[in-house]
């Protein structure tokens, strides 16, 4: 029988303690090297993403896109394997306003508009509202907010004064208009209140409902001559307040409205043309704001066009006699010298633009007037004095 001289019982298991520290020993040099193994491996990884990354993303770019095989599976699976959408990107103007003069064209441009809107996808937005040009300041925010929130871009049109934008501390849109003849558009606004259009023989009964007989047949030269409201001042000064805006004395006929008119023209318009050359008129807007206006001149030449136009001519409509015209060209100084200014910048816009000019003499010759105006002065009122110099009763007159 063998001792145990260690005091502890025989096994063939039992190591000395020098074993046992050798194989922990050996054991922790093991675990201790797996996470090496294991942080070379990640590192590795990391490293080959990132090269791949690189080179894609170098190849998107190169490329113009993603390469075809994404594109590829894109389809496959139906919808887009990027994020985010393109941005829209927006053409410049995107926010344009034509507030349109009564009796210039407007109902003309306005088909245009809807065919053009739905050619060339921009929202255009048409107000019916006919007879509320001024506004209150209040209802000049209202109406203001409602235009900026239209989604862009945009046209929006309507029958209102100039409004000012910026004095409300918002961005001002990019004005467009057209103007006619002061005094063939008065006729043409006397006569369609009266008999309407080529739309339909009833239209007017709906718009002047409440218009008796004796008003609505009424002649013209007996509303000139006989001083009634309709034919005079404040009516007839009618165009100025369109550009002038909204401040009251931009209602009054005189030289501050009209100076004003202008100074919003130059500074807030794009283009304001003249109705006896539309044609022209089309081709600049053609070539001014392309995204909302290519193909208008086609489409306005066209034929299916040419039957819808001719609906809206004012039916009915006469000259006035000669010595009617007179007084009311008189009274239309103001609206003249306008529209001769506008007439002007139009000229010299297609000149800049390369447009050769097919202008077109007004139907009332201003040259041919301003001779009558010599015998014409302003009739009357009860607490006027007649002064006959000439010279002063001639003053406002416009020279070519």
């Amino acid at each position: 029988m063998m001792k145990n001289f260690s005091g502890s019982p025989l096994n063939s298991n039992n190591q000395t303690p020098n074993h046992i520290r050798e194989r922990n020993n050996r054991k922790g040099s093991l675990l201790s090297a797996l996470p090496l193994r294991f942080s070379l491996q990640g590192y590795g990884f990391c490293m080959a993403a990132l090269f791949f990354f690189c080179f894609g993303s170098l190849f998107y770019q190169l490329n113009g896109g993603p390469p075809k095989i994404l594109l590829d599976i894109r389809q496959y699976l139906g919808k887009s394997l990027f994020s985010s959408p393109p941005p829209l990107v927006l053409p410049f103007p995107s926010q344009v306003v034509y507030n349109r003069v009564g009796k210039c064209g407007s109902r003309t441009v306005v088909i245009l508009l809807r065919l053009l809107a739905e050619r060339h996808q921009f929202n255009l937005v048409s107000s019916d509202i006919h007879n509320k040009t001024r506004l209150t300041k209040h209802e000049q925010v209202d109406l203001i907010n409602n235009i900026s929130n239209i989604p862009q871009p945009f046209l929006y049109t309507r029958h209102v004064h100039f409004l000012n934008f910026t004095r409300f501390r918002i961005e001002q849109p990019v004005y467009i208009n057209i103007i006619r003849d002061p005094i063939n558009r008065f006729l043409s606004n006397y006569f369609f209140r009266r008999f309407g259009d080529w739309r339909g023989e009833q239209n007017h009964l709906i718009r002047t409902p409440g218009m008796k007989d004796d008003e609505r047949y009424l002649d013209i030269n007996v509303c000139i001559l006989e001083n009634y409201p309709e034919c005079s001042n404040p009516r007839v000064f009618y165009i100025i307040p369109y550009f002038c805006g909204q401040h009251p004395q931009c209602r009054e006929p005189g030289v501050w409205a009209l100076e004003r008119a202008k100074q919003n023209v130059m500074e807030n318009y794009l283009l304001v043309g003249v109705l006896e050359e539309l044609e022209d008129v089309l081709l600049l807007l053609e070539r001014l704001l392309p995204h909302y206006f290519t193909g208008v001149h086609n489409i306005y030449k066209s034929p299916d066009y040419k039957k819808m136009g001719n609906m809206t001519g004012t039916v009915r409509k006469h000259t006035p006699t000669l010595e009617a015209l007179r007084v009311l060209y008189h009274r239309m100084r103001y609206e003249y010298e306008f529209y001769n200014f506008i007439r002007d910048q139009f000229h010299l816009m297609k000149k800049k633009i390369g447009l050769k000019s097919a202008s077109q003499p007004t139907v009332y010759s201003p040259a041919f007037l301003r001779e009558l105006a010599l015998h014409t002065p302003e009739p009357l009122q009860e607490d006027e004095e007649l002064d006959t110099d000439l010279e002063d009763a001639n003053s406002w007159l416009v020279h070519p």
